[in-house]
């Protein structure tokens, strides 16, 4: 069986005497994977682990079957990963087209591709017809749609979303969805979100953090079937999360 894309055993990472991510064990291949959690349970700061945007203070990260241990692996993780954080930067003159061009110019996607790369990871999140505007013009969910386009221009074998369908309208979610299926074909998907809908209708397995631990490792199945009929949620899976979350309350 060919190495995990990504293999991260007993991560650790403390801010001050804060412990954001305690002990985290994650071997995950092809495929789709939900991170579920309440606010704080340090699902952005195991993202930008996995991403090398920080140093964990204890255990081991290997992405690609390669310990991220030196320079040169941290060049090559960086440049196979496509990462959408909550928040980025851009210039405000940028066209979508340079914007989108520009990222993946930073991930070395080769020139001879760069351009059809770049306006193919544009039309994937339906931004085509606006190409050549300014990013200044744009709406809140049109930036977080050319925010999933640097992520995934060049098509990376993984691809990091954090809250990717923030400002999305539900439409737009629904093509996000059916993105996200033709993603994970060829690439290793990780999203985090606070919408489970979302995790149960896309994504292969779930992990529900707390407190920077993982309460729960398994399917959207296996989490839906442990919700209690008096637990709140509209749906199985909700009133299953609903259940993991409530009963770790107070655990460290």
């Amino acid at each position: 069986m060919t190495a995990p894309i990504v293999d991260a055993r007993a991560l650790e990472v403390s801010f001050g005497s804060r412990r954001a991510v305690a002990g985290v064990d994650l071997q995950f291949h092809r495929g789709i994977l939900g991170l579920l959690g309440p606010n704080g349970a340090g699902k952005t700061t195991l993202l930008r682990i996995l991403t090398t945007v920080i140093t964990p203070s204890a255990g081991e990260l290997r992405l690609f079957g390669r310990p991220v241990d030196s320079a040169d692996a941290l060049r090559e993780a960086r440049r196979r990963t496509g990462f959408l954080p909550q928040t980025f930067g851009y210039h405000p003159g940028f066209t979508v087209y340079e914007f989108v061009r520009y990222c993946a110019w930073l991930r070395e996607v080769p020139s001879d591709v760069i351009d059809d790369a770049t306006r193919s990871a544009i039309d994937d999140v339906g931004l085509t017809d606006r190409s050549d505007e300014r990013m200044k013009k744009l709406s809140g969910g049109m930036i977080r749609r050319c925010g999933i386009a640097q992520a995934i221009v060049g098509n990376p074998p993984l691809v990091v979303l954090d809250e990717p369908t923030t400002g999305l309208d539900p439409d737009q979610r629904l093509d996000f969805r059916d993105l996200l299926e033709k993603l994970s074909a060829n690439s290793s998907v990780i999203l985090s979100t606070h919408l489970v809908e979302d995790v149960a209708a896309v994504c292969d397995r779930v992990v529900v953090m707390k407190h920077g631990r993982p309460l729960y490792v398994g399917t959207p199945d296996e989490l839906a079937e442990l919700g209690t009929a008096n637990q709140r949620g509209g749906s199985r899976i909700e009133r299953g999360y609903a259940t993991v979350v409530k009963n770790a309350k107070g655990a460290r």
